[in-house]
């Protein structure tokens, strides 16, 4: 499962969280994130506990889009100790997902 984000509560959730976590950033108009949401709550059931899972809409949301220069949607953004460790843009294979999630926990 992934929780939904704003930009109100980014900082709080994504910046300051002890576990490694996964930023969805996608909008309802955006087909390929709509091919996307499926793997990303799939793996947000599998890693509940180890990484939080959030999926965050930019037409809602804009300030944490423009923050981290998000030009294409979906992106996905990883952070570890609060810091920014790896972003991908457009689809992504699960396994790729999963490499990315399991190198967070490292």
């Amino acid at each position: 499962m992934a929780t939904e984000m704003t930009d109100a509560r980014f900082s709080e959730e994504v910046l300051k969280s002890k576990e490694p976590v996964l930023v969805d950033l996608w909008a309802p108009w955006c087909g390929p994130c709509r091919m996307l949401t499926p793997v990303v709550e799939k793996l947000g059931e599998e890693y509940k506990g180890k990484v939080k899972v959030f999926k965050l809409n930019t037409d809602d949301n804009p300030n944490t889009a423009s923050t981290y220069r998000v030009q294409a949607i979906p992106t996905l953004l990883f952070f570890k100790g609060g810091q920014l460790v790896e972003q991908t843009v457009g689809v992504q294979p699960e396994k790729e997902i999963r490499a990315r999630l399991d190198g967070l926990l490292k």
